[in-house]
Parts: C-alpha cells; structure tokens; sequence
C-alpha cells in the first residue's frame, strides 16, 4: 500500500489537477498534462497508503467531484475520467473505481478551499460552485444527513441519498439536475424538480 492520490492548486486554492501515484511522482516536473506547481505548498497530498486500485478509485472520484475543463463540466486540466486513464468507463467499471472520501481527504480539501487566506473569502461563491465544494467537504455521497427529493413528469418521486452516484448509475448528468434544483434548467430528461432535503422522510 505504497500509493496516494494529491492535487496542484492554484494561488487561489482551488485545485487544477488531480492524479495518483507513488514515490516522487507528485513533483515530477517533466509532465505532458498537470505540471505540479512551483510553490510545493500548493501540491496536495490527499488520501496516503493505498493500493493500486483504491488509488485509481480516488482519483476518479476528485475528478468527477470537481469535473474537466476540457468537457466544460469543471475546474480541473485532467484529459480523462482518472483510473487507468479510461475517459469513458462502462458501468462496471464505474462500480468497481467507487471509494469514499475519507475524513482526512475532507478536512484538507476544507482547509485548502476555505479560511482567510483564499481571494474569495468574505465574497459570495456562485451556487454551482457552492454545491461543488459541498459535495467535495461534506462527502455528500456518503452523508446521512443530506437527502434529495426527485420529481419525475411522471408523478413519481423518489427521496435518494448521494446525489452524484445516482445520477451517474441511471445515465443523468449531475450539472444538469442540480441546474434544475437551481431554477437554471425546467428539466433534465424526465426530472422536473429536485429539493434538497435535512433529513430522509419516513416511508
């Protein structure tokens, strides 16, 4: 268990490249995508002591919480999906790379994106980027506390925990239900309104 996934940030804290590896790889210079940067407090050592497979699975799990700049779906300079490179998984293997964010990961991506010393503080974050960081901090997709309440055209509604694998494992693009949730979008395919719930209603 000698690998670990990390992240290079930008002056303003917020990350633009997510990888894994092991060793020095993190401060390797001669890089095609993700040159580490040269302030070495801006690289991020995320999750430590890790397979080969867990590392894959983290990875891609950053990736997809902070999304591609080149798909136009997030912040990160990252050219695939992560884990093994693969930029379109299939389903299974989407199953098998799914890790959950530790509380250590947690704790230094809050410090890394919040406090005194982020260009942001005391300024209003869009709410895109609010739900984004919230995913990341929180680990909405293994909280107790955070529940979604979806409506279909249909009338159906469903009341689902961890939002971001929901959508992933029924084909929905997480951007555009919390574009609904947003009031930025009337619907994504047949979800016409989503709510962010406290708690998980009885059935």
């Amino acid at each position: 268990m000698v690998y670990y996934t990390y992240a290079f940030l930008r002056e303003d804290k917020t990350p633009y490249y997510i990888g894994k590896g092991k060793g020095y790889r993190a401060y390797r210079k001669n890089r095609k995508n993700g040159k580490p940067p040269k302030d070495k407090s801006r690289i991020l050592i995320l999750k430590q002591n890790l397979t080969e497979e867990e590392a894959f699975k983290h990875e891609k799990y950053m990736i997809t919480v902070f999304g591609r700049k080149d798909l136009g779906t997030g912040i990160l300079h990252n050219r695939t999906d992560g884990g093994e490179g693969a930029s379109n998984p299939s389903q299974e293997t989407r199953e098998k790379k799914k890790i959950p964010c530790s509380q250590e990961t947690k704790d230094k991506i809050s410090k890394a994106l919040i406090g005194k010393n982020n260009p942001f503080f005391g300024k209003k974050h869009s709410r895109e980027s609010k739900n984004k960081i919230s995913i990341s901090v929180s680990g909405e997709n293994n909280s107790k506390s955070i529940h979604w309440r979806i409506t279909f055209a249909d009338g159906r509604i469903i009341n689902q925990c961890g939002l971001a694998n929901w959508a992933k494992e029924n084909s929905y693009d997480t951007s555009h239900i919390y574009g609904v949730f947003q009031g930025k979008r009337k619907y994504h395919k047949d979800i016409v309104a989503v709510e962010k719930l406290t708690t998980l209603p009885p059935n």
